[in-house]
Formats: structure tokens, C-alpha cells, sequence
């Protein structure tokens, strides 16, 4: 090959022509019209009977063409049809659908405890964040989104945890509780108090007593007395907000007292167990909601042991 030759690809060549359906029809009315014109001039028929003949078999055939075309457009018609009313069947059922799971679902918001006009507030607000936002918004919103509706169905369950330390739930268990709350406070709260999060605790446990009355016990618990030699100016700065206290140190504890576990949980209303678990170094590893009646009841009979034992 001669280096300086261009290697190109072949045309392409032109597909078959198409002949017009009309043209077509002419052709085939024609040619059955010139056929049988040919066939009665052979047969030596009058010439009015050839051309008779003639147009008589060509314009059936036209005719026979026109209404297999008709057929064939029918058929396609019917076709569409039978797609299109499968599709409105389609579209209609999952209308209907949509319709009565929107309307089992605000029949559902309506015999709830909880306020219809705050679940439709919270539906309309969560539909207002548009495509048009920012997407580090939307993708907040999507896990805002996520984390609520586990919460709730966790909430079903009567069993919530959270990793890490909560800092909303125990300030909003405390805004809604209307009876009682009874508290033990071991070593792992003594960077708790000082802290923002512990300031607001204490304004709204202050607010529960005076507005609602609850009664708030809290249970600062040791090792051996005398060991934290703040802890006393920390109970009288909690019981000048109206909070009873008492301090209990383990080595007082009974052997048989002893035995159950001694860790940070708060009762509320005798109903809800709010309890913080941490590990070795004294981290708050997660935070606990627990409804279930029977784990409550223990919480509720081990701290009435252990506040009887304080002083």
C-alpha cells in the first residue's frame, strides 16, 4: 500500500425505494384491470363487456385493498385502545390507592395523641423544602427526616437508644413531665453540671417545680463519703431551686443492696426510664429511652432503695 494514500469507508448505498400506498393502489387496481381486459379480449367478448369487466374487477380490487387497509388501521386503532384504557386503568387504580392511603393516614393523625394541625404542619413544611434548594439542604432534610421517623417508630417499640450523649431529650422529657422525676447522678456528671447543656437542665427542672409542681429527686451517688468535696455546695445550689437531695455512698450500701447494678437514670412521671451508659473511661457511650413497664418498675423500686438509703 502506498504510504500516502487515505484509506476511506465506501459510501453507503441507497436503501430500496419506497412506493407511496396510494401509487401502489393504483398500480394493482391497474394491472388486475389490464389482466382481465386481456383475458375477455382473448376470449373474444363484445368490447362493452371487456371494459365493463375490466373497470368492474379493478375497482373491486380497489375496494379489497382500501378495506384491508381499513382492517389493518382498525386493528392498530383497537390496539392503542386496549394499551391506553390498560394504562388509565393503571393510573386510576393507583390514584384511588394514593387517595385511600392519604386518607387512612390523616384518619390515622386524627386518632392519635398527637396534635393534627403539628403532623400536618411538620407533612406541608417537609414538602416546602423545593428542588430548588441547596443540596447540603435537602440532603439535611432527607436525614432530619430519617432520624424523626426512626425515632417514632422506635418510640412504638418502647425502646429508643442514641450513640453518644443525648442533648434534647433529657431537657424535653423534662418539659413534658408533669408528676414526678427521680434522678441518681453518679461520677461520670461531674464535668455535667457546669456545662451549658447542665445549666439548661437545671432552668427547666426549675421551671417544671414552680409552673407544674413536679416533684424532683436527685440522688448524687459515690464511693465512700466525702469524696468529691464540691458535691456539697452542688446539692445546696439544687435544693435552693427546689430539688431534693440526698447523697449515697456505696460503701454504706448493704451487700444485698449492692448487688444490682448502680448506674445514671432518670424515672419520669413513673412511666419513661431515661438512662446514660459510658465505659471504662467514664465517656457517655449512649443514651437510653425505656417505656417498657417492667424495666421501668425495677428502676422505680431500685431507686426508692437507694434514696432511702441516702442522707
Amino acid at each position: 500500500m502506498d504510504g500516502t494514500s487515505v484509506s476511506q469507508n465506501p459510501p453507503a448505498l441507497p436503501g430500496p425505494a419506497r412506493i407511496p400506498p396510494v401509487l401502489l393502489k393504483t398500480l394493482v387496481t391497474a394491472l388486475i384491470g389490464a389482466v382481465t381486459y386481456a383475458i375477455t379480449n382473448a376470449t373474444n367478448q363484445p368490447e362493452l363487456w371487456r371494459i365493463t369487466l375490466s373497470s368492474f374487477l379493478g375497482g373491486a380490487a380497489l375496494i379489497i385493498q382500501y378495506m384491508m387497509d381499513f382492517e389493518r388501521r382498525l386493528g392498530s386503532v383497537e390496539t392503542s385502545l386496549i394499551r391506553h384504557n390498560s394504562e388509565m386503568r393503571d393510573l386510576v387504580a393507583r390514584g384511588f390507592a394514593r387517595i385511600n392511603e392519604v386518607t387512612e393516614l390523616f384518619g390515622l393523625v386524627d386518632r392519635s395523641a398527637l396534635p393534627p394541625d403539628g403532623v400536618t404542619r411538620l407533612v406541608r413544611s417537609a414538602t416546602q423544602v423545593g428542588s430548588s434548594a441547596p443540596a447540603i439542604m435537602q440532603a439535611f432534610a432527607r436525614e432530619e427526616i430519617t432520624h424523626l421517623t426512626e425515632l417514632m417508630e422506635n418510640l412504638n417499640q418502647k425502646l429508643v437508644d442514641y450513640e453518644g450523649e443525648d442533648h434534647d431529650w433529657i431537657v424535653a422529657l423534662t418539659n413534658c413531665a408533669s408528676m414526678t422525676i427521680d434522678a441518681t447522678s453518679t461520677s461520670v456528671d461531674r464535668d455535667f453540671w457546669p456545662s451549658e447543656l447542665g445549666q439548661r437542665y437545671l432552668r427547666t427542672q426549675r421551671d417544671a417545680i414552680k409552673e407544674r409542681q413536679v416533684r424532683i429527686r436527685r440522688l448524687f451517688i459515690v464511693e465512700t463519703p466525702g469524696q468529691n468535696p464540691d458535691l456539697e455546695q452542688l446539692c445546696d445550689d439544687q435544693q435552693s431551686l427546689g430539688i431534693e437531695v440526698r447523697v449515697l455512698a456505696l460503701s454504706e450500701l448493704t451487700p444485698i443492696a449492692r448487688m444490682d447494678e448502680t448506674n445514671d437514670f432518670i424515672v419520669f412521671d413513673e412511666a419513661l426510664s431515661y438512662e446514660v451508659n459510658s465505659d471504662l473511661r467514664g465517656v457517655n457511650t449512649k443514651t437510653i429511652m425505656d417505656l417498657r413497664a417492667d424495666r421501668v418498675v425495677k428502676r422505680i423500686q431500685r431507686f426508692i432503695t437507694l434514696w432511702e438509703a441516702g442522707r
